[in-house]
């Protein structure tokens, strides 16, 4: 009887992983992310991330910028500039993930550099 519930949990906790990568996002919630980029911040950045009302975020861009930095302006945004603080929409892990997208390079966020 103990055997088949461990069975039964061991099962359940494996099953509950299905679906979420190693940095802990779904598949789904990184579609999503991806979305959110390219519109939401593709609607300042341009929706190809070269620029516009705000500057670009393609990887040459964004170089000399620390990970820290990055982090800190997606969290809190640009005071007096159009740069609204990402806080209290996205997580820190979600936050994360969207920078570290940027500073790969991750050619699925880029039609062309």
């Amino acid at each position: 009887m103990w055997r088949m519930i461990a069975a039964c949990m061991l099962s359940a906790l494996s099953l509950s992983s299905v679906g979420v990568a190693a940095d802990g996002l779904s598949a789904e919630r990184q579609v999503e992310l991806r979305s959110l980029l390219q519109q939401d911040c593709g609607s300042c950045h341009g929706l190809t991330l070269k620029g516009g009302l705000g500057p670009s975020l393609l990887p040459a861009a964004l170089a000399g910028k620390s990970r820290e930095s990055l982090l800190e302006t997606v969290r809190n945004g640009r005071p007096g500039t159009a740069m609204p603080p990402w806080r209290p929409i996205l997580s820190e892990q979600e936050i994360d993930w969207l920078v570290d997208r940027l500073l790969a390079g991750d050619g699925a966020l880029h039609s062309t550099e």
